[in-house]
């Protein structure tokens, strides 16, 4: 079986290509070459830019694929083009859409793929949901062998996932920690969430691929663990071994602040409670198993973090906006404290 992988060295997408060489797929990521040293021996580089279709479409030609996998698709005319790209060229299609393009504000907590697709706080989301339109239009009348994706929360050994940070990423949050700040938690901290390891999504996403079940289908792929964001930021403060500092913020005033699209990150998404039902995709891939709790893989997370300064990246504006933000809600409890 081969294998075409539209970039190929994200969060998601490089335990998948780890997974695919060591299942013995004959692979091929298609991206500008970042990542090389990170990828198994075996792997096929194609180094081109696939907004370049005129330049993609030369270099592809006379090629079919088993699987082609799109992990950075984000606007409608961008799957157009890889229907244009790879129709008649490829047995399977797989499109990486969004968790976060279930209706919010959500109607039930326990979300299946069933569930309405509608999220008017978010483009990047309403953007996932018209890329699905698009990619179930070209299935229906012309029967692309679309397969259509929707993680949720999914992390790897290089960024600490968190609900609330800045534009640099989640080491500014972990700093604090570190030096005894409080840090900030949206809403109470008891909103239900899930955190899944890029490692057991690759075993739900492998089993996918190739598999005459899935064509037409959506699927999402979660771990079963479910969690409150007070125990994720619980976690890991223990993990840091230090005291955890939390203050607890409405996630609606959070985003009236205007900073880091904490509308679409927050309201559209994290503030809500949701739990992922994956019995469709144990249905298509009867041997996927989530086995990394977020207890084992933060821990894992956190020391590659900290041994590797370069995945230190400091946030220092985003550290002045948590200092601003609680200086203005502890002065309000004093307020209303001494009325």
């Amino acid at each position: 079986m081969n294998a075409l992988l539209i970039g190929g060295t994200g969060t998601i997408s490089m335990a998948i290509t780890r997974l695919l060489a060591e299942k013995g797929w004959e692979v091929h990521l298609l991206n500008r070459g970042n990542r090389k040293a990170e990828v198994p021996q075996g792997v096929h580089w194609i180094q081109a830019d696939i907004s370049d279709e005129q330049a993609v479409a030369q270099i592809l030609q006379g090629r079919h694929f088993d699987c082609v996998c799109e992990f950075i698709g984000f606007l409608p005319e961008q799957v157009e083009r890889d229907i244009r790209l790879f129709e008649g060229k490829t047995s399977q299609y797989l499109y990486i859409s969004s968790a976060s393009a279930y209706h919010k504000p959500a109607t039930d907590y326990r979300i299946t793929e069933g569930t309405t697709l509608a999220n008017p706080y978010w483009e990047y989301s309403r953007n996932k949901i018209a890329c699905e339109e698009v990619l179930m239009k070209a299935y229906r009348e012309h029967q692309f062998p679309v397969t259509i994706i929707r993680p949720s929360h999914t992390y790897d050994n290089r960024n600490v996932p968190l609900g609330v940070h800045g534009d640099k990423g989640s080491y500014q949050v972990i700093k604090r920690m570190l030096q005894g700040k409080p840090v900030i938690i949206h809403g109470d901290g008891t909103s239900l969430w899930t955190m899944t390891h890029n490692t057991d999504f690759a075993k739900g996403y492998v089993g996918l691929m190739g598999n005459p079940h899935a064509i037409g289908e959506a699927f999402q792929i979660t771990n079963d663990e479910t969690l409150t964001w007070n125990q994720i930021y619980a976690a890991i403060a223990r993990v840091l071994g230090v005291e955890l500092k939390a203050c607890h913020v409405s996630s609606e005033f959070l985003a009236a602040t205007g900073k880091y699209d904490l509308l679409g990150s927050l309201i559209g998404d994290k503030a809500n409670s949701v739990v992922f039902d994956n019995s469709k995709l144990k249905r298509a891939v009867p041997d996927f198993v989530p086995t990394v709790r977020f207890e084992q893989g933060i821990r894992d997370t956190i020391e590659n973090i900290m041994a590797h300064p370069e995945l230190q990246t400091e946030d220092p504006e985003f550290d002045e906006w948590c200092d601003k933000v609680i200086e203005v809600v502890e002065n309000a409890k004093k307020a209303f404290q001494k009325a």
